[in-house]
């Protein structure tokens, strides 16, 4: 699975200096795009009656996901490695994974969406051993959501003392956000506070991330660049900073919403990716 390259610290407009000349940030220079998986030729999977089952479930479970009727999982626990191996070449890696971790850091999950949007590989790792291994077909896997609100109900502490040097902003911030995520509701859209636009200094958003808490969910997506994704302590409450190719900060946000919308596969792309691995299918003689 890819790497988290990017830092955890992101920086808010008061780690710049003032220059009198104009310094532009750095042009993009890559951007992921849709790359089918080297296939396999028909005949070499004609015989692998274990994959072609896989396929075939993962195939329908897009087609409930693309009309709107959720989606599911394909447990692949007990397969064989080269059967596995063949899967891995068949669904490739997509542009956004995650990462939630204990927090003893003895078990882990790890999430990697596959080239067709809204198919995702799961691993459940415990101690260094793969102990869970499936597919999971929706908008994101529901085990995100799970673990952001048992995060969610950490009890809260208020700061006590002096402020830190440096820290003006953030406290009006920290209580804006802290109530629109107590009185947040499904359905209603997401509240942002878009920190890059705000007049706070490193110390404010050091004491910010400090006040809200940091989750056990991790998530990178890459496109035009890379979002990174983490949930918080509070309720519905995600940090969201985006990067340019050159891990420049472009946007550092506060999202209250049930997910960031940049972490879900939209319905438009579960249409995309049914129809794409409907093509595969065919190609491979499953359908």
């Amino acid at each position: 699975m890819k790497p988290f390259p990017i830092p955890v610290l992101a920086l808010g407009p008061g780690a710049h200096s003032q220059e009198e000349s104009l310094d532009y940030l750095p042009m993009p220079k890559d951007m992921d795009t849709y790359r089918p998986p080297a296939l396999p030729l028909p005949e070499e999977v004609a015989s692998r009656v274990a994959v072609r089952g896989v396929l075939r479930q993962v195939l329908a479970l897009l087609a409930q996901a693309a009309r709107g009727q959720g989606g599911g999982q394909v447990c692949l626990r007990g397969l064989q490695a080269a059967d596995l191996q063949l899967i891995n070449q068949l669904l490739g890696e997509g542009e956004t994974s995650a990462l939630v971790r204990s927090p003893e850091a003895a078990a882990e999950l790890r999430v990697q969406e596959s080239v067709f949007a809204g198919v995702w590989r799961l691993m459940r790792w415990e101690q260094g051993v793969s102990v869970d291994d499936a597919i999971e077909v929706g908008a994101v896997p529901a085990q995100l959501y799970a673990v952001a609100r048992e995060d969610a109900q950490r009890p809260y502490r208020a700061w006590e003392g002096p402020l830190p040097p440096q820290v003006q902003n953030a406290p009006a911030l920290v209580e804006e956000i802290r109530d629109r995520a107590a009185h947040w509701r499904p359905g209603e859209p997401a509240h942002v506070v878009n920190l890059t636009l705000l007049p706070v200094s490193p110390e404010d958003i050091a004491y910010l991330d400090h006040q809200l808490g940091t989750g056990r969910v991790l998530l990178l997506s890459r496109g035009y660049g890379s979002c990174r994704i983490s949930n918080t302590t509070l309720p519905h409450c995600w940090r969201v900073v985006y990067y340019n190719s050159a891990d420049t900060v472009l946007l550092n946000s506060v999202e209250v919403v049930d997910m960031p919308e940049v972490a879900l596969a939209a319905p438009e792309d579960l249409y995309d990716a049914h129809q794409r691995l409907l093509d595969v299918a065919r190609y491979l003689e499953l359908a």
